[in-house]
C-alpha cells in the first residue's frame, strides 16, 4: 500500500492530482451535458454528432502543434491559463446555451483549448516527483482520470436534473475555477525548471514536431509504449461503440443498463489493476506489465461474447441449484466479471507505458510527444466508429468482438518477437 501512495508525499503532485479530478469531472459532465442540451433543442441525432465532431476534430488538428508550443511555455502556467479559459467559455455557455451554433462554437473552442491543457498535465508529473516514484505517480492518475469520467457519467443526468441547464454550466464553470486553483498552488522540486523557451525560441515549430515525431519512432521503448496508449485508447472507444448492441444482442438487456453495468466495474478494475502496477509491480520490467495487460485484454474480450455458455454450463446450473435465486450466477454476473478485469488489463496497459514515455523523453520533447498522442489517438478513434459498427451489423456483435480478441492477441504475441 506504501508504494502506491508514495508519490502522494509531494504536496505539488496532490494539488495537481485534484486539479486533475475537477478538470477531468467538469470537462466528460461537460460533454454529456452538451450532448443531451443538443438532443433536446434539435431532436436530431445528426445534431449530437456535430458535438462530437466538436470534441475530436481539434484534438486530431491541434494535439501535436499545441504539444510543441507547451513545451516553450512553462506548464504550471499552462494548466492554469486553460483551465481559467474554459470556467470562462462556461461561464459564456450557460447565457447561450439555447443557441446551437454557440453550442457548436464554445464547445470547439473549448476542446482547442484542452490540447494544449492534455500536453501539459501529465509531462509536468516528472517535475514534481523523482524518476523512482513515477510508477506511483501514473498509477494515481490513471485512478483519478478513470474515476472522474465515471463519477462525471455517474452524475450528469441528475446533475441537470437537480440545477436545470444554466446553473449546471454555472457550476461546471466553478469547477473549473477550483481546478486552476490546485494547479497554481503548484510547486516544481527544487533545481528543476518548466521551461525551455531560452533553448526554443529560435527554432521552428515544424522542426520541434518533427523531433519529436523522431523520438517516437526512433526510441524502442517510447515506441512501443505510444502504440500501446494508442491502441488501449482506441479499444475503450471500441467497445463503447460496440455496448449498445452487446447489451442487446448478448446480455438481452436494455441498452441503457450497459453504461452502468459495465462501466462501473470497468472502473473498479482500473483502480485495483493501478494498486497492484504500483505496489507490486513497481519494479518489474515495463514491457513485460505492459504484455500482461495486452494479454488479460485480449483474452476477457475473447470470452465476451460467449458468457450465455458458461452460464448454462452444468457445472454453474449445479452451483446456482445450491444458491439463494438472488445470488445465482448469471450471463451479466460474468459479463461484470470480464468488465472488470478489461479494467485491470487497461491500467496495466496504461501505467507502464505513460510511465516509459516520462522516463525516456525529455521536458524539451515529453509535450510535443502526449499532443502527438492525443492527435494520433484521436485520429484512429475515428476509424472504429465507422467500420466497427458496420462490421458487428453485417457480421454480429459476437464475431466481430471474436476477431477483435485475436487482434489483439497476436499484437502481444508481436510484441513478446520484437
Amino acid at each position: 500500500m506504501e508504494k502506491f501512495f508514495q508519490a502522494l508525499r509531494y504536496r505539488s503532485f496532490t494539488f495537481l492530482w485534484f486539479s486533475e479530478v475537477f478538470s477531468q469531472i467538469a470537462m466528460n459532465m461537460l460533454n454529456f451535458i452538451l450532448l443531451l442540451v443538443a438532443y433536446s433543442l434539435t431532436n436530431s441525432n445528426t445534431a449530437v454528432s456535430g458535438i462530437v465532431l466538436s470534441f475530436t476534430i481539434p484534438a486530431t488538428l491541434f494535439g501535436i502543434i499545441a504539444g510543441a508550443f507547451v513545451d516553450r511555455w512553462n506548464k504550471k502556467n499552462v494548466l492554469v491559463v486553460t483551465n481559467v479559459l474554459r470556467a470562462l467559455l462556461l461561464f459564456s455557455l450557460a447565457l447561450l446555451h439555447t443557441n446551437l451554433f454557440a453550442i457548436y462554437a464554445i464547445s470547439f473552442l473549448g476542446s482547442i483549448i484542452t490540447q494544449f491543457f492534455i500536453p501539459a498535465e501529465t509531462p509536468i508529473i516528472p517535475l514534481l516527483v523523482p524518476k523512482d516514484h513515477l510508477i506511483s505517480a501514473n498509477a494515481l492518475f490513471s485512478m483519478a482520470w478513470f474515476g472522474s469520467v465515471l463519477i462525471a457519467y455517474a452524475l450528469s443526468g441528475p446533475f441537470l436534473l437537480l440545477f436545470g441547464t444554466t446553473n449546471a454550466l454555472f457550476l461546471l464553470s466553478g469547477i473549473f475555477v477550483v481546478a486552476s486553483i490546485c494547479a497554481f498552488l503548484i510547486v516544481l522540486r527544487p533545481g528543476v525548471k518548466d521551461t525551455l523557451q531560452v533553448k526554443t525560441e529560435s527554432v521552428h515549430i515544424g522542426i520541434e514536431i518533427r523531433h519529436a515525431l523522431h523520438a517516437i519512432i526512433k526510441v524502442r521503448d517510447v515506441t512501443h509504449a505510444f502504440s500501446l496508449l494508442v491502441l488501449s485508447q482506441v479499444l475503450l472507444l471500441v467497445i463503447s461503440v460496440l455496448g449498445p448492441g452487446y447489451a442487446k444482442h448478448i446480455l438481452g438487456i436494455n441498452v441503457n443498463e450497459f453504461p452502468l453495468l459495465f462501466v462501473t466495474p470497468a472502473v473498479i478494475g482500473m483502480a485495483v489493476g493501478a494498486y497492484l502496477v504500483a505496489n507490486f509491480f513497481h519494479g518489474f520490467n515495463r514491457h513485460k506489465s505492459a504484455n500482461i495487460g495486452l494479454f488479460i485484454a485480449a483474452v476477457v474480450i475473447l470470452l465476451m461474447p460467449y458468457g450465455s455458455k458458461v452460464a448454462s454450463q452444468g457445472v454453474v446450473q449445479t452451483f446456482n441449484a445450491l444458491l439463494p435465486h438472488v445470488f445465482s450466477i448469471s450471463i451479466l454476473h460474468i459479463m461484470v466479471v470480464l468488465a472488470f478485469f478489461l479494467g485491470v488489463a487497461n491500467s496495466f496497459m496504461f501505467v507502464p507505458s505513460n510511465t516509459l514515455v516520462q522516463e525516456n523523453t525529455t521536458d524539451e520533447l515529453r509535450g510535443k510527444v502526449y499532443g502527438a498522442l492525443n492527435s494520433i489517438a484521436s485520429f484512429f478513434s475515428i476509424i472504429p466508429v465507422i467500420i466497427v459498427g458496420s462490421l458487428a451489423d453485417v457480421f454480429g456483435v459476437g464475431n466481430v468482438l471474436t476477431w477483435i480478441g485475436i487482434i489483439i492477441g497476436l499484437i502481444g504475441v508481436f510484441r513478446l518477437m520484437l
